[in-house]
């Protein structure tokens, strides 16, 4: 594996330090994202609320506001549609809450994604028509696209309100309220252009109480904007948008809010979880314990019981949910087991030699492709469209990697694609099984072009180097004001210096090992090391290491623990 470390220019570096107050260690990760002015960095280092933009600045946010301040003054029937995924099932529920404390009693359904596929299809608006007719129809996280399903909405009499942060891949949805900032950009909107669904619902509902507030509307006054962010945050987190702007503020915020959330569906799935909040919230626990239950319905089963579970207010009810999308999670996780093996044993025996990876099979669930798609493209640093069987077509989802946009990507080879769109790491489509290998090549094309032709070489990228007698509590506690971490604001990879290990590593479950590190001053540091059972360091050898830095909670106690990713001898 290559490390790759690009040096700053240390007097801006220790500058920047200065004038923000912080350690250069701090000052340097800062830099390297390019926060080099102070109050750029400032900003970030400390994320308010108070910066949050006027919601109003959003194209078509206002008049979304005026259609449902007309639904709430004449009692109208309103019906929310939302995707299955995190982002989307948290859209819904912050929606449906808020109209329904406002006195509404609106409908909601989410598309079953076996029977009706992915978005605003016509067989989920039929489904959502059958308790009787609406006055207006609000489309969450889907509808960018949907003309022909907003047309058939409108020639029936309904109003359409679709909020949605998916790039458009043709003319958007003419004849609805469409607020969507990477299909209406603004001038100035940097901060909120990349919010994800449930971010632009946020401030939908900041748009719609700010003017009930203004006609000192009683249950507008009462109601704590604030205390959506545990929601907000989950969508935000779990749909791989960068943490920058005010997807930063959400996120960071709304962690906190997680942590002291009293919904009785999240207290119950982070019983069944595993999760202690009293030791705090990262956005890891929402990617791979809350998150994956979530999704676990829309996958396997009808992702309106994960909305149920959130909206739900008996505790009874939400623990027999929480406990019913945990078994489900552990069907998607055996399901996803049994594909991730089968679609390496394709890569190593088919594709070893290819930029991008395009895999499928006719067993395989398209429910849970999206997972292993972004299992295979970490293991082999490539571009993966993973696809599942539905019929005459081949249906999946799409991860990227760093240096490539999917969505770009897709749109080399759009004329082999009946539908597609997402993000730049993260994306869903549906072909027909017989374009199959002709996408497959142009999707080779589109990638090597962009790469040269090189094919993918495993990396990894260092922020910084420190030494191993800088490895302790003071250098966590200074990076805790970077939280939290995710994409665009990756967790820092450090190459560490002065390191060697006394005794043998400990194995266990075969595949990992603990070990134990001294720093040049002899002070122990522990470590683990994931899937690196054939590749142990050496005994009483100056090693230096790429590690993550992590807390280990154990018997009360908080711990520093370093996570190996790779190591060598030094000087090597």
């Amino acid at each position: 594996m290559r490390w790759n470390y690009t040096p700053v220019h240390a007097e801006s570096v220790a500058d920047l330090a200065r004038s923000v107050g912080t350690t250069t260690v701090v000052a340097e990760l800062l830099h390297r994202s390019g926060l080099t002015e102070s109050e750029a960095a400032q900003r970030f280092l400390q994320p308010t609320l108070a910066t949050l933009g006027d919601p109003f600045l959003l194209a078509n946010l206002e008049a979304a506001a005026e259609r449902l301040l007309v639904a709430l003054r004449k009692g109208e029937s309103i019906v929310v549609l939302g995707d299955y995924d995190v982002d989307g099932v948290c859209s819904t529920a912050i929606m449906v809450n808020i109209l329904r404390r406002l006195g509404l009693s609106p409908r909601y359904v989410v598309p079953r994604r076996a029977d009706e596929g992915y978005g605003l299809t016509r067989p989920s608006i039929d489904r959502a028509l059958e308790g009787g007719p609406t006055d207006l129809f609000i489309a969450l996280d889907c509808g960018t696209n949907s003309s022909e399903e907003v047309a058939y909405l409108r020639s029936r009499g309904i109003d359409v309100i679709i909020v949605d942060h998916h790039r458009s891949t043709e003319p958007p949805a003419a004849d609805a309220l469409l607020i969507n900032p990477h299909v209406n950009p603004r001038e100035g909107d940097d901060a909120w252009r990349y919010l994800c669904t449930v971010g632009l619902v946020f401030k939908l509902a900041h748009g719609l109480l700010k003017k009930l507030r203004a006609e000192n509307h009683p249950v507008a006054m009462s109601i704590v904007l604030r205390e959506y962010l545990d929601l907000v945050a989950m969508g935000t987190i779990a749909d791989l948008v960068s943490l920058h702007g005010e997807n930063r503020v959400f996120a960071r915020h709304g962690l906190r809010v997680l942590a002291e959330t009293r919904r009785p569906g999240l207290l119950a799935l982070m019983q069944v979880s595993g999760l202690k909040r009293e030791q705090g919230l990262v956005p890891s626990d929402i990617s791979f314990r809350i998150g994956p239950r979530i999704n676990a319905s829309g996958r396997l089963a009808d992702a309106s019981l994960s909305v149920d579970l959130l909206l739900s207010e008996q505790v009874a009810f939400c623990e027999m949910t929480a406990r019913k999308l945990d078994e489900l999670n552990r069907e998607r996780q055996d399901i996803e087991r049994d594909i991730t093996e089968r679609a390496e044993r394709y890569v190593e025996e088919h594709f070893s030699a290819a930029s991008g990876l395009v895999l499928f099979d006719e067993a395989w669930h398209p429910g849970v492709v999206g997972i292993v798609a972004g299992r295979i493209s970490r293991k082999y640093n490539r571009p993966t469209i993973v696809l599942g069987n539905e019929g005459d077509f081949a249906k999946g989802s799409g991860r990227g990697v760093n240096g490539f946009n999917l969505v770009e990507i897709l749109g080399a080879c759009a004329s082999h694609l009946e539908s597609w769109g997402g993000h730049p790491m993260a994306v869903g489509i549906s072909l027909k099984k017989l374009s199959l290998e002709n996408f497959r090549v142009q999707f080779e094309e589109a990638i090597r072009s962009g790469r040269d032709g090189a094919a993918a070489e495993m990396c990894v990228e260092l922020s910084g180097w420190i030494d191993g007698t800088q490895l302790n509590e003071k250098l966590m506690t200074d990076l805790e004001s970077l939280q939290p971490f995710g994409m665009g604001n990756p967790e820092p990879i450090f190459g560490v210096r002065g390191l060697r290990l006394r005794n043998r590593p400990d194995v266990f479950k075969e595949q990992h090992f603990r070990f134990a590190a001294e720093d040049a001053d002899g002070r122990r540091i522990s470590g683990v090391a994931w899937k690196m059972a054939d590749r142990l360091p050496p005994v009483n050898q100056e090693i230096e290491v790429a590690v993550q830095l992590n807390w280990n909670y154990y018997n009360g106690r908080r711990l520093l623990q370093i996570e190996l990713l790779d190591w060598r001898l030094a000087g090597s």
